[in-house]
């Protein structure tokens, strides 16, 4: 049987490329993510363990956990706890760090880095073992600063020039006095590292005699594990924590394999939405096959052969041609690994240098799935064929569907789709986190539902299209008739292209409805004309609202500050602002009491005041970090959303308790109105920053929606794969259509149809099978979107749903294309039939 098998592969060899392409596809985008995430997973791991060489234990401050009244806060770590770190047996020396974000701007004024992984530090006396110097000379004062080579090599700096830094807010222009080389992992992956000697790094850091770590080298013979016990020994007890340079490397390594995990995973799940796709062109295929052969399995099982031989000979024929998808597949998914990561590069997204990793299980992955999905697919239609009796399948009785077995099919579609709506409805009443299961378990639910149901809904919504075909004569005609005389056939090739369209059109109108519910936020919540942050999210220096505010043309300014108090046990976060002008930048909506922010009266958002149990007038006392106490007054609640919520307090009453200001935001209102000419004349005045970014509401709105919009462009690359599958799939279809239909499409030519006539029949079944496909999608992705958007609408007051109709349009539109596309090879091929042959064939 096996033997039989191999030979019906070889003898269909042109019937099942398309099965053999849909599988590789599939699996070259499972083995490709898994080379790619691998590969670049390796390479951060190990240049971060390069980068932990020169230390052996570190020393942290201990953490003291907030209780009571007193605030959470770390102990200082002094030059007297360097010093006996120093002085312990095993240890050849010990060096302070202290460090923080630093933006390098390039010499076109331009951030290096992107802000997350531009970094400063200190450079431990005149020759640090950690950075070796390749040019030039240790920094000496606050006019001098180290660069690394990488930043020197992309900018063009040496030793010499001047440079442009930022690590709060102003400029700083130090002198480049060294170029040194460094195995730190945010250089490898793209950063900066600027370095500066140890009193310059703790004044611009606000660190002055203290530092963030302490590192010890051991001497010679003496382990980590060893060392680390001596200072765990010597340092005081509770205020300290050690951890050795292989725990910090292993921590570091699960942290990246962590972060690369979410991108392995989303890059799977389209993968396995592309092999699902794959799925029903692979049970497509094998059920066309096995109906074409019915008499020859009949004849094998009139001369002995059992069901199971007959259901195995199936199998081994799905197992050769998974076994060649997924081989083909693995040596294309390497070549994807290979490609994303020069990508990355040519993107300007810097990997470490490192070989392409394919490990066992990528390889056995790739194995797996191709073969396995391919089996898995034939199964039902091998099965299907065992059970024809002999005596039926040579007179072909047994080709209809029985009336109980349509019947089954479309109650159990019915019960699939009514749960699925249900528990979509349900979930849409929940609170945002509590719904996302359910609605998740509804959808497959749904989708299910309606899959098993396509073949019931084919009729009817194809022969609406009969008066749009009645225009193409009889070839409109018999198109029709084609698409639905084969109902499950229909469905399943329609219901590949579905999937794809619902995932994009849902993720559409979920961004659509998310955009313009952003843009009503910023609208609606500020009326300042811009904000001013830095490009990192850090913090800002005090002196950057300072120079604003004494600027010409600005009305009113006021930082915004975050506060950490103890209130009734726990600790709130509190947003200190300027009392005085808040009023003039936000438009924030009042549900009770009065806006009004000043002395001890602050105002606090629903959900706060909710959780607390507050209301306008209510009081409470706030322990600060400096362990005074103060009673604050609440003198209103308003309505809080994504940009503005929690306790407004006046900077008046906040900073006599703070150890250090600094400013998240500042919000400035000009009298002129935002513009191209005040956003410049603010960016000039704060000296051009790099790391500082000046936005108006636009902006805001465009950065918050920029996550969602990255999202939704790589949905739309990840699921063109699907929709390739799928165009795949209907090329297959049409293709064995056209060979089970010869002897019809001769007769077709000899009572006079000619070859145009055979190909416009062809495209028109195509179209109208994709179209059926297209309308499907489209309608279950605005359902999903809507349901989505219901969920996401609990947490966002100014949800509103929007409907991408022009998008939907260009959906149909390629769905359209999809069927006039996969129509060409088939279409020519049954133009150019042999009339007389066709006749004659069975």
């Amino acid at each position: 049987m096996f033997r039989t098998a191999l030979r019906n592969v070889l003898a269909h060899k042109a019937r099942l490329l398309m099965t053999v392409l849909a599988v590789m596809l599939g699996v070259a985008f499972v083995s490709g993510t898994l080379v790619f995430t691998n590969t670049i997973s390796e390479a951060f791991q190990k240049s971060s363990a390069n980068g932990f060489d020169q230390v052996d234990v570190a020393v942290d401050a201990k953490f003291q956990e907030s209780e009571g009244d007193r605030l959470g806060r770390a102990p200082e770590l002094t030059q007297a706890l360097i010093d006996e770190s120093a002085k312990v047996p095993g240890a050849a020396s010990a060096v302070g760090v202290v460090g923080g974000f630093t933006a390098i701007a390039d010499k076109d004024g331009k951030l290096i880095g992107g802000g997350f992984r531009s970094e400063g530090k200190n450079y431990w006396g005149t020759e640090d073992a950690r950075y070796p110097l390749v040019d030039g000379h240790a920094p000496r004062g606050k006019n001098e600063v180290l660069i690394d080579s990488e930043t020197a090599r992309r900018t063009g700096y040496k030793v010499g020039d001047t440079v442009r830094i930022s690590v709060d807010g102003p400029v700083l222009t130090p002198t480049v006095t060294g170029v040194f080389t460094t195995d730190d992992g945010n250089v490898a992956a793209g950063g900066s590292l600027a370095l500066f000697d140890t009193a310059t790094a703790q004044q611009l850091f606000g660190k002055t005699g203290t530092y963030d770590e302490i590192t010890v080298k051991a001497k010679a013979g003496v382990s980590q594990s060893a060392l680390k016990a001596q200072l765990d020994k010597a340092l005081p007890k509770g205020l300290v924590e050690t951890t050795t340079g292989r725990e910090l490397a292993d921590d570091q390594a699960k942290t990246i394999a962590s972060s690369m995990s979410g991108l392995k995973q989303g890059l799977l799940v389209f993968a396995g939405i592309a092999l699902f796709v794959g799925t029903f062109i692979i049970a497509n295929t094998f059920t066309m096959l096995v109906a074409q052969r019915t008499r020859e399995l009949a004849l094998l099982r009139a001369v002995g052969a059992s069901r199971r031989q007959v259901t195995r000979s199936v199998l081994a024929e799905a197992f050769v041609v998974g076994a060649v998808a997924a081989v083909t597949g693995l040596t294309a998914g390497i070549g994807i690994g290979a490609g994303l990561r020069s990508l990355m590069g040519s993107l300007g997204a810097t990997v470490p240098d490192g070989p392409l990793i394919i490990t066992p299980g990528t390889v056995a992955a790739a194995l797996a799935v191709g073969i396995l999905i391919t089996m898995l697919a034939a199964w039902l239609p091998g099965r299907r064929a065992a059970k024809i009796p002999p005596v039926a399948a040579m007179s072909s009785l047994h080709a209809q569907a029985t009336t109980k077995s349509l019947v089954l099919r479309n109650t159990l579609g019915s019960l699939f789709s009514a749960a699925g709506v249900a528990v979509v409805l349900a979930a849409t009443t929940m609170s945002g986190s509590d719904g996302q299961a359910p609605m998740g378990i509804g959808a497959v639910l749904l989708i299910t539902g309606v899959f098993i149901l396509t073949p019931l809904l084919s009729r009817p919504l194809i022969a609406a299209a009969a008066p749009v075909l009645r225009v193409f004569g009889v070839s409109g005609r018999l198109a029709r008739q084609n698409s639905v005389r084969n109902p499950r056939r229909t469905a399943a090739t329609a219901s590949a292209l579905m999937i794809g369209l619902t995932l994009i059109t849902g993720m559409t109108v979920m961004a659509g409805s998310l955009q313009k519910s952003i843009d009503k936020m910023a609208s609606s919540a500020i009326r300042a004309d811009y904000v001013i942050s830095m490009a990192n999210g850090n913090e800002l220096s005090p002196d950057v609202e300072q120079k604003l505010k004494g600027l010409d043309g600005v009305a009113a300014t006021s930082p915004l500050r975050n506060a950490a108090a103890r209130v009734g046990g726990e600790t709130e976060y509190l947003t200190g602002v300027t009392g005085g002008t808040i009023g003039e930048l936000t438009d924030l909506k009042v549900d009770s009491g009065s806006f009004k922010v000043g002395g001890t009266q602050v105002v606090v958002d629903d959900e706060t005041a909710k959780t607390r149990g507050w209301q306008a007038g209510s009081g409470f006392t706030a322990s600060y970090e400096d362990g005074t106490k103060q009673r604050l007054t609440v003198a209103g609640v308003y309505e809080g959303n994504e940009m503005i919520n929690g306790v407004i307090v006046d900077n008046a009453a906040l900073a006599p308790h703070e150890s250090g200001t600094a400013d998240m935001q500042v919000m400035v209102k000009t009298s002129d109105g935002a513009s191209d000419a005040t956003k410049d004349r603010l960016e000039k005045a704060l000296g051009s920053n790099p790391a500082i970014k000046v936005q108006d509401k636009k902006d805001l709105s465009n950065e918050i929606a920029k996550t969602f919009t990255l999202v939704l462009n790589m949905v739309y690359g990840l699921l063109a794969m699907a929709v390739i599958v799928a165009v795949l799939g209907v090329i297959n279809t049409l293709a064995m259509s056209v060979f089970e239909r010869s002897q019809e499409i001769g007769m077709l030519r000899a009572i006079g149809l000619d070859r145009k006539g055979i190909k416009r029949m062809v495209r028109l079944e195509s179209l109208v099978i994709s179209l059926f496909g297209g309308v499907l999608g489209i309608g279950l992705g605005v359902f999903f979107g809507w349901a989505a958007g219901e969920l996401l609408g609990t947490s966002m007051p100014t949800y509103e749903l929007v409907l991408p109709w022009a998008r939907m349009a260009v959906f149909l539109l390629l769905a359209a294309t999809v069927g006039v596309l996969a129509a060409l090879w088939p279409a020519r091929r049954a133009a150019r039939l042999n009339m007389l042959t066709a006749i004659k064939s069975e």
